[in-house]
């Protein structure tokens, strides 16, 4: 059997774009086509439809799909097994991760990483949108909540908890609120949404809030709470020095939504390679 088109083949596949494809192995659009045509003329069969605006799979494309998959990923093994006799892990890493979490939690222990291992590169971009991994090019992503994403890989790395809280002065004046039906009552600090999550009656519930207040910001929330304005809920990593500190006191503890979980997150068609593998322990170890 020929290796000839092989991998062109994988890449047109994965990303249904001979164009996509192309980028990721850095090679012309045109040097793909004729590598995927001379494999279906070699094979005698059709491996895709073609569209001016789509590419998909025939089904005898699928099959083979499947094969030859089953196949580079042992060659990757293998290239693997080999990378791993290397006493230090070298190469770039691109990662992303939401705005505010990466930068107070990931970002400083990636510093750390890189700091261990000189011969590692990272290039980290820091988004609250959900980027498509594969189409950008991403080796990892870190991801908060529940995952949605079944096409994924996913390694838990640890868990946040939400508070509600406000300032001590803000209680003293305003009252504490026992129920999650009085605070209707209070002046809700508001972050991009405008409802927040409780468990009532061992049930999840989501209840929409209201107040004069809404930022896009966790510390500009936070600050708020600080200074009196609201009740506010936000993770742990915005709130959780205040609450140790006094300046900030939790409210409805007994309603404290369940613990969401921080996962890295990379597609199941790739293996992760050591220095990536060693990131990803790396930060679970810090993290759990």
């Amino acid at each position: 059997m020929q290796w000839d088109g092989i991998s062109e083949f994988v890449y047109v596949a994965e990303n249904e774009s001979f164009t996509l494809a192309s980028k990721k192995m850095a090679i012309s659009t045109a040097q793909v086509s004729r590598q995927v045509s001379a494999l279906e003329k070699r094979l005698n069969i059709k491996l895709f439809y073609r569209t001016t605006r789509k590419v998909s799979l025939t089904e005898e494309g699928r099959v083979f799909y499947q094969h030859c998959r089953s196949v580079l990923d042992g060659l990757d093994a293998a290239e693997r097994a080999i990378t791993n006799l290397q006493s230090k892990p070298q190469g770039k890493i691109k990662l992303t991760a939401p705005v505010a979490y990466g930068e107070k939690q990931i970002l400083p222990l990636v510093n750390n990483f890189i700091k261990q291992y000189s011969d590692v590169e990272v290039s980290a971009y820091l988004s609250n949108r959900q980027v498509d991994i594969v189409e950008d090019g991403y080796d990892l992503a870190i991801r908060l909540g529940k995952l949605s994403d079944s096409t994924m890989m996913a390694k838990k790395l640890g868990k946040r908890a939400n508070y509600v809280c406000a300032s001590p002065d803000y209680l003293n004046k305003h009252g504490i609120p026992h129920s999650i039906s009085e605070l209707n009552k209070h002046s809700c600090l508001l972050g991009t949404l405008d409802y927040w999550h409780f468990r009532e009656s061992g049930r999840e519930k989501s209840l929409r809030v209201t107040g004069r207040l809404r930022y896009n910001n966790g510390y500009s929330l936070t600050d708020a709470a600080l200074k009196g304005l609201g009740i506010v809920q936000l993770p742990d990593y915005y709130v959780e020095q205040y609450i140790q500190s006094g300046d900030l006191v939790t409210v409805l503890d007994n309603y404290r939504a369940p613990d969401e979980g921080i996962w890295a997150v990379y597609p199941q068609n790739r293996h992760l390679s050591p220095k990536i593998r060693l990131l990803v322990d790396y930060l679970a170890e810090q993290l759990l």
